[in-house]
């Protein structure tokens, strides 16, 4: 079984990673391991993008000024990786998150404006939801009582105040808040 040599551009990195090794030979190990792995890390990310072994590397720096600027203050800011994305896992809705949903959905049935008022307060101060979604579920609860009364004010003949005009804020609340809680129910599944 024969193996071929490695390619010009792997000698350049190992080469690389070599001469690292050996500047930081008087670091504390696990300062060490973290500026190989990060350096390691910087290489495979950029040699991913197609980058130039060569050009990639000079970039960096010569080793032992990576390994001085790590003394001095850690590792440097042009090769920190950007943190993985958190996924927020996901089990159904919880505790509070449940009663802000049952009080958009049945409290604005039960108690019109408060029980939507207390679910939405609830929603926005969870962390469940992103902010983006309390945005939408606040427009939803609130901008169909909003286009009522401008409805209402623009329909001269019909006084806000009257059974007509409570019908129709009433069963504009009822339908935004039921279709904000459904819409936060939704986004809080797994």
């Amino acid at each position: 079984m024969t193996t071929a040599p490695p390619a010009h551009d792997d000698v350049l990195v190992l080469d690389y990673l070599a001469s690292l090794w050996a500047a930081a030979g008087d670091l504390p190990p696990e300062t060490r391991d973290e500026l190989m792995n990060t350096v390691a890390g910087y290489i495979a990310m950029r040699r991913d993008l197609a980058d130039d072994p060569a050009r990639m590397l000079s970039r960096l720096g010569p080793p032992d000024q990576l390994v001085a600027a790590v003394r001095r203050s850690g590792t440097p800011t042009h090769l920190r990786l950007p943190a993985a994305p958190v996924a927020m896992p996901g089990p159904p809705p919880d505790g509070s998150e449940r009663v802000a949903v049952a009080l958009l959905t049945g409290g604005s049935v039960v108690l019109p404006g408060v029980g939507q008022a207390a679910g939405l307060m609830m929603a926005t101060v969870s962390p469940r939801w992103t902010p983006v979604q309390k945005a939408v579920a606040w427009l939803l609860a609130i901008g169909p009582v909003a286009g009522t009364l401008l409805l209402l004010a623009m329909l001269a003949g019909v006084e806000l105040f009257t059974g007509l005009g409570f019908l129709m804020m009433y069963t504009a609340a009822c339908a935004g808040s039921i279709t904000a809680g459904l819409a936060l129910y939704g986004a809080a599944r797994p």
